[in-house]
């Protein structure tokens, strides 16, 4: 007997015996009258036996016929191997139009022995950060690397961002490794199709802000690091930047990667799809079906987009500070940039000039804001990485053959001057030698006698300068 029908014999012992009514037993088991009256009839025909459901042990009428059964495990193991049991019924569904629940596709999985593909591990306990009311408030954005094409193809990274208040993935990118690259493509495209996200939501990854704990002279004067490209893009956007402390902390778009790895890679191995190219292509039409399906409601019906400045592609771009050559170009690695003649044949050599390289391999040359020059990528799988970093250039040395590297070369020698060893005695000598022998370290650069303090090269440019380095005047007194 089950639950339900254990306690029904000691009730109808009492109705039989004349120690409650019909209507009591009724009221107490949650049967009618009439019904209470069957069971006390089969009660004492049957016994016990009476008490249990006339069905039991029958095939149930709503039961899947077996063709169908057949079919679906045939499909389990062949088309759709892999699939979850929720996305199985999915496809049943809307490809073979086989109306089955989600329990009848588990009971099938496991009357074939197959096990689930994903084990469901005992929920941990964690506070539930609401959601925000309205589309754009906030918005959380990530990568995760995984055998996507599974054995088809090369392991590869997802780029993606979702919102926080419908779950909504806003915009997906596949690229071959976690990259500047794919991030500003998934700005780039969230903005352009919905508007400005007020803020997002990431990890401590170096490519949104500074980690590191160096600061330069001019950051302590100013009192913050300089942001990375990535964060420069956003304060000129006027995005803000929240820096999670643990995946948990951005869980929905985690959550989301859990979602995809399962979902995602059943679809792209039901079509074949094997390259980076072929899985971006594909990614607007998954994009489509997914929120159809998973998205919820705002709260607020009020959408917090901001509109599209009309330079979005230059302002997605990595800016560097660069000093205009003699021949008037601008190198920026391996390309470089011909000036053209300013106002009158007015030459800009010398000049410090900002090059900017947008997402496209676009290179614009800017000088007080005003374009000098501009030139096309010539490579068309051009990607778009940081030729240099916040800290690359201030931990620079000065290059070897030049004059700063030769007075580093000195200061880190400390010779003591040759005068020392001159006016020592001779008997002396080799004490002044020995003396005069620097400790084993780098080599000298140069062992020549340093020049007078009245040589031409130590003489200052400027007058001012002269005037100040001059001794002073000693005047006598003529009262005397």
């Amino acid at each position: 007997m089950s639950r339900k029908e254990v306690p029904r014999a000691g009730l109808l012992k009492a109705a039989l015996a004349g120690r409650l009514t019909n209507a009591q037993g009724g009221r107490a088991l949650g049967l009618s009258v009439r019904q209470f009256r069957r069971l006390k009839r089969r009660f004492r025909e049957q016994g016990a036996r009476g008490l249990l459901h006339a069905l039991r042990g029958r095939p149930s009428n709503r039961r899947l016929a077996q063709p169908a059964r057949e079919q679906i495990g045939v499909l389990m193991t062949t088309t759709y191997a892999g699939f979850n049991d929720v996305h199985l019924t999915e496809k049943l569904r809307e490809v073979h139009h086989l109306g089955v629940s989600r329990s009848s596709v588990r009971h099938i999985r496991l009357a074939l022995g197959r096990p689930a593909t994903r084990r469901r591990a005992a929920p941990q306990h964690r506070s539930r950060r609401p959601r925000k009311p309205a589309l754009g408030q906030l918005a959380q954005l990530d990568a995760s690397p995984y055998a996507w094409f599974e054995d088809r193809g090369p392991v590869a990274t997802l780029h993606g961002v979702i919102d926080d208040a419908t779950s909504t993935p806003l915009a997906l990118c596949f690229r071959p490794q976690e990259d500047l690259h794919g991030y500003v493509t998934l700005l780039d495209r969230t903005c352009r199709r919905y508007g400005l996200p007020l803020e997002l939501y990431g990890d401590r990854l170096n490519v949104f802000a500074r980690n590191d704990a160096h600061w330069t002279l001019a950051e302590q004067l100013q009192g913050h690091q300089n942001p990375t490209h990535f964060g420069r893009m956003l304060q000129v956007l006027g995005i803000g930047f929240i820096r999670a402390h643990s995946p948990q902390a951005k869980g929905r778009i985690e959550r989301l990667w859990d979602t995809l790895q399962d979902r995602l890679t059943s679809e792209l191995r039901l079509r074949g799809i094997r390259t980076l190219a072929a899985g971006n292509a594909f990614l607007p039409e998954f994009l489509a079906d997914f929120t159809r399906r998973f998205a919820q409601p705002p709260a607020d019906a009020t959408p917090a987009w901001r509109p599209v400045p009309r330079d979005l592609a230059d302002l997605l771009s990595c800016r560097y500070q660069r000093t205009v050559a003699r021949d008037n170009t601008v190198h920026l690695g391996a390309r470089w940039v011909q000036i053209p003649p300013g106002p009158r044949g007015r030459s800009y050599a010398g000049c410090r000039v900002e090059v900017r390289e947008r997402l496209d391999g676009y290179l614009r040359v800017l000088y007080h804001d005003t374009l000098l020059a501009s030139q096309p990528s010539s490579d068309p799988a051009f990607v778009l990485k940081p030729r240099e970093g916040p800290g690359q250039m201030r931990r620079r040395g000065p290059r070897r053959g030049t004059l700063h590297h030769a007075l580093a070369e000195l200061g880190r020698a400390q010779l003591p001057p040759l005068r020392a060893a001159s006016s020592a005695s001779p008997s002396c000598a080799p004490e002044a030698l020995r003396a005069r022998t620097p400790a084993p370290g780098p080599a000298p650069v140069s062992s020549r006698r340093r020049n007078a303090p009245t040589h031409p090269w130590n003489v200052p440019f400027s007058r001012r300068q002269r005037a100040l380095n001059a001794p002073p005047i000693i005047k006598e007194d003529i009262s005397t």
